[in-house]
């Protein structure tokens, strides 16, 4: 079976875009491949964040991993990206042969520079490496992404190719996977959802607060009464509604949008009760994980353990060939 890395970062409580844009897919490609689940503290560190905060965001985060069904730890590791070592080690490796150039033109580092504008660091830039490091260092050889990690993995690519062509073929040039789902705009209907922004739905969050954030959602501009009719194609809700809800209720909400035969009250309504009823489950089990702390430590130390060693073996090829 070929190698499939993912990883995810810590930086918040995982939401409806993670689960839509990541964690499903995840979930339905890990019977295929090889795969490694990691949960990326380090990269997590490139913008602002609270310590004490950290640890408590990478076991809920871990409990959300496994209460969406990811098979951890009995079929595929699930780690945490500190707890080997062989990452950083990798990434400096990487820093050596890869120009500057290659990473000036990431717009990932743009986009990121742009929102954390006080906190321009160099890790912030040199990020894609360790990811890099992440895939390579597990040999992988696809990778499943939004659409706006794709750059990321071609760097990935060319930086395999650069290591390969210096100090002989090693590594396997991954391929990304693009997600279904993998962009989700906010409730703002303007960036995609995120926890740094504020315009997301919490994959734990209770029933009430889910139906009072949905009220409150971005629909079309345009329909600014319920007699106005609305064009679904430009209403954040109605892609929301291609997730959650079913052909017919999707047909109703489109059609009724379109004469202005519901409101938006209606269609949220409707929205917010099936994804009520299918986040209830990944909820519960979230929440009893989370509950169990040692538990919780006891699956991602398994999953260190095993990749730890897939780690060592590949950095004792790594100095072999460069003369560390």
């Amino acid at each position: 079976m070929k190698t499939m890395f993912s990883g995810m970062q810590p930086t918040g409580a995982p939401h409806v875009g993670n689960w839509l844009g990541a964690l499903k897919n995840w979930v339905g490609l890990a019977k295929d491949y090889d795969s490694i689940f990691c949960i990326v503290d380090l990269h997590a560190m490139t913008v602002e964040y609270e310590p004490a905060l950290l640890r408590e965001r990478i076991r809920n985060l871990a409990a959300v991993f496994l209460a969406s069904g990811l098979p951890a730890p009995e079929h595929c590791p699930l780690f945490v990206q500190s707890h080997v070592q062989e990452h950083t080690q990798l990434a400096w490796i990487f820093n050596t042969v890869t120009p500057m150039g290659e990473l000036g033109r990431m717009t990932q580092f743009k986009d990121k520079a742009a929102q954390h504008a006080k906190n321009i660091n160099t890790g912030l830039f040199t990020y894609p490496l360790l990811q890099a490091a992440d895939i390579l260092l597990y040999k992988g050889e696809v990778v499943p992404v939004g659409e706006d990690q794709v750059q990321h993995i071609e760097l990935a690519r060319i930086v395999a190719r650069k290591f390969n062509n210096r100090f002989g073929e090693f590594f396997a040039e991954p391929k990304e996977i693009v997600t279904k789902g993998s962009r989700i705009l906010g409730l703002d209907g303007k960036a995609k959802m995120s926890k740094s922004l504020g315009n997301h739905i919490e994959i734990t969050e209770d029933p009430d607060s889910i139906r009072t954030k949905l009220k409150g959602a971005v629909t079309d501009p345009k329909r600014m009464r319920r007699s106005d009719p609305g064009d679904p194609s430009v209403c954040n809700m109605f892609t929301l509604h291609k997730h959650f809800s079913t052909p017919e209720q999707q047909e109703w909400a489109a059609s009724g949008c379109r004469a202005a035969g519901i409101g938006c009250f209606d269609c949220k309504k409707v929205l917010a009760d099936n994804m009520i009823e299918q986040l209830a489950p990944i909820r519960e089990k979230a929440l009893d994980w989370i509950a169990r702390p040692k538990d919780l430590d006891d699956v991602l130390d398994q999953g260190a353990k095993a990749c730890r060693a897939r780690a060592q073996k590949t950095m004792d090829g790594v100095r072999a060939l460069t003369g560390l």
